[in-house]
Order: C-alpha cells, then structure tokens, then sequence
C-alpha cells in the first residue's frame, strides 16, 4: 500500500505544473516539554502539510525554532491519531531526515519562501512565544507584511499572539482560529495549559482577532487575506489545501 501511495504522490507531481516554482517552510517546536510534562510537535500535523505540499509540486523545509532534531508528542504516533502519513513519514528515510536536521528558524527565510506554515503540539506554548521565538516572531511578521502566505494549525497559532504589523496585533480584526478552550479541556490540558501558558482562544480576542471556531475535533480552516489558521489536527489537510490554493 505504501508504494502505492508514494506511485500515486509521484503521479500527482507530474500531473501539477513541475514543482510549481514555489516553497514552504514548515516550522516547527523545539519543546520537548512543558512544564515537567513531555511534549513536542504533534506528528499529524508536520506529516499531512508535508506531503500535501510535496504532491502540489511545492518545495518542502522543514525547520524548528532551534535546529536540529525535532521532538514528537508521543501521543500524536498513538491510536487513533497515528494516520497514515504519519505513519508514512516515519518510514520515509528523507522525512525522517528533515526531521532530524531541521533548519533553525531565522528571520530572512521571509524572502526565501512563499510560505510560512506553523505546524502545533503543545510544545508550541513554550517556544513560539517569548524569547526563545525571537526570529520565529521577525519571521512571521517580515513574511506577512510581504504578503507571503502565513498558515497556522492547532497550537501553532501560538506563534503569531505576540506579531505586530504597524504597531498593532497582527490579527487585529482578522477572523482566526486555533485549538479551542473546549478542546483543551477535552484533551484534559485545562490545567496543564493554565499553570504553563495561556489559552489562545481568549488570547486572540483580548488582542482584537475575530476568533471563529468549528465543532471539536472537526476539520476548521480560516482565510483572512495572506493569513490562514485551523483549528485542530483533524484541520491540517484543508489548511494544507488552503495554502496551495492560495499559493496557485
């Protein structure tokens, strides 16, 4: 089934226009724990961009905010969330590479990529914000104010709380999403969250954004001009699918 699925992402490439010229930075977290607790980049959420991506004929990097081997929430590579690109990426020796050695994040891929695509798990909650995501933060900013596509899905959201565009919140009366109050409580995070970070369904509305949410658990995407954001794992396909149209 396997070479099945990487025959029909081979046929998928040549039917798109040779890889469409453009590329994508996948950014992910470094954290591989959060208060005491262990965490890292939710897998669904780096693997589903990743190959959706690679099938459009877009070029993929794969970066973190400090370089180098990227954790993986070991929940995210459990029943029933292992899916099948997940599990696909695992086995796949370039993935797994990419993963390894990821390129730390700095603020000049602003013009070397037509998008910057935040990919979630908690451990976006330590480092997409705060110090440690200075040039994750120049990043997101200098790509969006050059009208690059800015995608963010489930906690990698955190990383545009503290933009600004022109001295004012970036999401400013942009309609955003992001993992919702309801579904860290469902996740049984409330408290996690609470001691560690905050909670960016409040935080987008103290900071003036339209936040706009799905069902739990189910697929919700939000497109405001060159940013898109969705709200969960089971969001990362249509963000992905937003991006490339968007990218088009």
């Amino acid at each position: 089934a396997t070479t099945q699925a990487a025959q029909n992402a081979d046929a998928a490439r040549t039917v798109q226009p040779s890889s469409m010229g453009k590329s994508v930075v996948i950014v992910n977290t470094s954290a591989g724990s959060m208060g005491g607790g262990p965490t890292g980049v939710w897998l669904s959420e780096l693997a589903d961009p990743y190959y959706a991506f690679q099938a459009a004929g877009l070029e993929v990097t794969v970066a973190s905010v400090a370089g180098g081997a990227i954790p993986i929430d070991a929940n995210s590579m459990g029943d029933p969330y292992f899916g099948d690109q997940a599990k696909k990426f695992m086995h796949d020796q370039k993935a797994v590479g990419a993963l390894t050695h990821s390129v730390k994040v700095e603020a000049s891929m602003a013009d070397a990529f037509d998008c910057v695509y935040l990919a979630g798990g908690h451990g976006c909650c330590v480092d997409f914000v705060g110090g440690a995501a200075k040039e994750l933060k120049a990043l997101v900013e200098a790509a969006f104010a050059k009208g690059k596509i800015v995608a963010a899905d489930c906690h990698g959201p955190m990383g545009l709380l503290e933009c600004s565009v022109g001295g004012a919140p970036l999401v400013k009366g942009l309609e955003v999403t992001a993992f919702t109050n309801i579904e860290e409580d469902q996740a049984g995070a409330t408290e996690w969250v609470k001691a560690n970070s905050v909670f960016m369904e409040d935080e987008f509305a103290k900071l003036g954004a339209v936040f706009k949410k799905g069902d739990p658990w189910t697929s919700h995407v939000c497109k405001a001009g060159n940013l898109i954001t969705a709200q969960n794992p089971q969001s990362a396909d249509a963000c992905a699918a937003a991006v490339i149209e968007a990218l088009a």
